[in-house]
């Protein structure tokens, strides 16, 4: 009997992991990869992913220190890219429990995870020999704790709806960040995340190794309005059909 009452238990708290009382709407697959039960699990969770985040930034201002100790202190803030990128998800995800949503913050959240997040796996693929240094553990955990970043980014549309003045928000951000870090520098070098090569050392198709990282940073920024602008005008369109 008690064996029976503990294996309901459990089945209930699974049960109870895997389904949410946050609306999800019937989005296409291009906005809203991930499955509805580990977003589910992602919400119902949320003060873990929360807690994950904020030790993510812990640790990725630990590993900037010595950027830190290069860049003059006014530009500090364009140094740690994917710490604060993991610094506005908790804390849009933390808003959201709290009650007090805040459709900048998200959004910042969305275009900052999907930006560094992606970067940091393209960078260590395009650079592949030259990040050979790194320990074999230490580098695969920051390809795949990076590529969690973007995983985590499409659970956001759950607790916004990525109105235009909010992307106009993070748009402009990430668009003064990667012109800093690539192309005008202000207050000495580039600010951009360290890459292991030359930022004049030829790749390839013609192109040096700052060009490389900085093309993909862009095509990142231009990805991530176009799925936030996208993930807006879909869930209008889900509401529509949805009060017809």
């Amino acid at each position: 009997m008690r064996t029976d009452g503990r294996e309901k238990a459990l089945t209930d708290r699974t049960r109870g992991l895997l389904d949410s009382n946050v609306p999800r709407q019937d989005l296409p697959r291009y906005v809203a990869p991930l499955p509805a039960w580990l977003e589910n699990v992602g919400l119902n969770l949320a003060w873990l992913v929360v807690a994950v985040n904020l030790a993510g930034t812990a640790f990725g201002f630990y590993f900037y220190l010595f950027q830190f100790e290069r860049t003059p202190v006014p530009m500090w803030l364009f140094v740690p890219d994917s710490p604060v990128a993991t610094l506005l998800v908790a804390l849009a995800l933390a808003a959201w429990k709290l009650g007090h949503p805040q459709e900048w913050l998200t959004a910042l959240a969305f275009f900052g995870n999907v930006i560094l997040g992606g970067w940091t796996v393209y960078v260590h693929l395009a650079f592949y020999e030259g990040f050979s240094y790194l320990d074999p553990a230490m580098r695969q955990f920051l390809i795949w704790s990076h590529a969690a970043m973007v995983l985590q980014a499409f659970l956001l549309h759950r607790i916004a709806d990525f109105r235009p003045r909010a992307v106009g928000v993070a748009t402009l951000w990430y668009t003064v960040n990667a012109t800093v870090d690539y192309f005008v520098p202000v207050l000495g070098d580039p600010h951009h995340t360290y890459i292991p090569l030359g930022r004049d050392a030829p790749v390839f198709l013609g192109a040096d190794a700052l060009g490389v990282a900085g093309a993909g940073a862009f095509v990142l920024l231009v990805v991530s309005v176009y799925i936030a602008l996208a993930t807006h005008v879909e869930k209008q369109r889900a509401r529509v059909e949805t009060d017809i």
